[in-house]
């Protein structure tokens, strides 16, 4: 072999191993760049995820102070309304009970409360008292029963009141308490369970 030759085959193999060390050192930095690819999207998809459920997380919680909000908002409108509506309800009661006044079933019911608390004092000293406004019946309620009246000094709509002082006894047939009482006990049922 000449010497040219062997130049040429020298340069050839050393271009050759150049080439193969160059291929290699390529192919271990693609493999390094490959890794270090891989662990960046990794991160940044453990990154993604940890985020969205922290966003998740945030939007349930805002969706349940915005349902509790307006829950309780619908709850303040339902008991303002009922509210309303109860007090719309005993004024009719009231108009009713001012009506039933001036019949002749409400003088024979009076009557009836008078006899029956003079019934109870069984003969000991009683002052009934007859409400403010029906003081036009009481000389009809007198000539009645037989009992002498007082008109009382306070509004108690209707009905009678009687004390006994000596076994110190209120008997309480006044319509104001009654339909205070049942003011407070009355609730509207089947609200979907808001009350």
């Amino acid at each position: 072999m000449t010497l040219e030759e062997k130049i040429s085959h020298l340069q050839s193999a050393a271009m050759e191993e150049a080439r193969a060390q160059g291929n290699a050192i390529i192919k271990q930095h693609e493999e390094a760049l490959q890794s270090v690819f891989e662990q960046h999207r990794a991160e940044a998809v453990r990154q993604s995820e940890t985020r969205l459920k922290a966003e998740a997380t945030n939007a349930r919680q805002q969706l349940n102070m915005a349902a509790s909000k307006a829950q309780l908002e619908l709850k303040r409108d339902l008991s303002r309304t009922q509210g309303e509506l109860k007090n719309k309800l005993f004024d009719e009661v009231l108009r009713l009970v001012d009506g039933y006044m001036k019949t002749d079933d409400y003088k024979r019911l009076l009557i009836a409360y008078i006899e029956s608390a003079a019934r109870y004092a069984n003969g000991e000293t009683m002052t009934l008292y007859l409400n403010p406004s029906d003081e036009d019946k009481m000389a009809y309620l007198q000539e009645h029963t037989g009992m002498t009246l007082t008109v009382s000094k306070e509004d108690f709509i209707g009905g009678i009141r009687a004390v006994i002082p000596g076994r110190n006894i209120l008997i309480d047939h006044a319509f104001k308490g009654a339909i205070d009482n049942e003011y407070h006990k009355f609730s509207f049922k089947g609200g979907a369970g808001i009350e």
